[in-house]
């Protein structure tokens, strides 16, 4: 019989933390974060990391594991969560992944990259042409490259009629041949069971935690924390330096934002995610169970198992 992965997810300010220690703690379980921005350290205020007292109450796994300036990937995402699932299942201790970013999340369920691998000449050579030759000259060569048509690709987003084109040149294949290909990949954790619970809140009672958490946040310090990051090459990590909370303060310390606009920006901002998060959830994700954060029952966050 396959072992089970235990996964709870659901929106920022949701409430997984608590909710999440309280069950590993029931289970003796170890909890694996698949939260983007827990693998840096040093953004422990604005991604409302686990704090060490938590921390110690239950082993975590992937938290504070890159430097700010390192680029984390799904692909080395799902090689650490696989290392760190093997490493507690072999000591008999059950596993809780915990988090709510989309496509980290979903490589629990489905597939996430496959075996095109664009070379960095290539990227240049492509970005090149891009200036040179305006979008329409490469929507046009992959046009010629896939008679059989785009599929759903935007053709009017620069970045992703890029990405193709450099897939299709390297790959010889056209893009319906590399989705089909793609769609016939094992998930990474097809040899375990997983099972999923999405933690929910009424909007008015989630915004006002929202509301809370951000205040907290700039009460306990995050522009220091943002300006100590900055010092330490934030800027170098594009997808970490725009994280919510951090692109917000960064404008403040640079002058874009007043003092008083910052705390507003940043609830708005998390407001905007949220939206996000729900309809990715709802579409992206298997059919799961939905649970009210703030009536859960600890030792039912899970229907039993079959």
């Amino acid at each position: 019989m396959k072992q089970t992965l235990h996964v709870l997810t659901g929106c920022t300010a949701v409430g997984k933390t608590e909710l999440a220690l309280r069950w590993a703690e029931a289970r003796g379980a170890e909890i694996v974060s698949c939260d983007s921005l827990l693998f840096y350290r040093g953004m422990d205020l604005g991604t409302a990391k686990p704090t060490p007292a938590e921390r110690a109450r239950v082993p975590h796994h992937l938290i504070d594991v890159c430097d700010v300036r390192e680029q984390m990937d799904v692909t080395r995402y799902v090689a650490l969560a696989r290392a760190a699932v093997a490493d507690i299942a072999a000591r008999g201790q059950a596993v809780l992944v915990t988090g709510g970013s989309g496509f980290y999340l979903k490589a629990f369920f489905a597939p996430i990259a496959d075996d095109v691998d664009v070379p960095p000449a290539l990227r240049e050579e492509v970005r090149s042409q891009l200036e040179r030759e305006g979008l329409a000259a490469l929507v046009a060569e992959l046009r010629a490259l896939n008679p059989g048509g785009l599929g759903a690709l935007d053709v009017q987003n620069p970045r992703r009629v890029v990405r193709a084109l450099e897939r299709c040149r390297v790959s010889g294949r056209t893009l319906a041949e590399m989705k089909e290909d793609f769609a016939a990949l094992p998930a990474p954790f097809a040899d375990f069971r997983v099972r999923l619970t999405e933690l929910v809140r009424e909007k008015p009672e989630l915004e006002q935690r929202i509301a809370a958490r951000v205040a907290e946040m700039l009460r306990a310090g995050l522009v220091a924390e943002v300006r100590g990051l900055l010092a330490a090459g934030l800027k170098g990590n594009p997808s970490a330096a725009k994280a919510i909370g951090y692109r917000e303060t960064i404008d403040f310390l640079e002058g874009r934002l007043a003092e008083a606009e910052l705390l507003p920006a940043i609830v708005q901002n998390t407001k905007a995610l949220v939206k996000k998060q729900r309809t990715w959830f709802k579409t992206q994700l298997p059919e799961h169970a939905q649970v009210a954060a703030a009536t859960a029952d600890v030792s039912a966050l899970f229907a039993p198992e079959d």
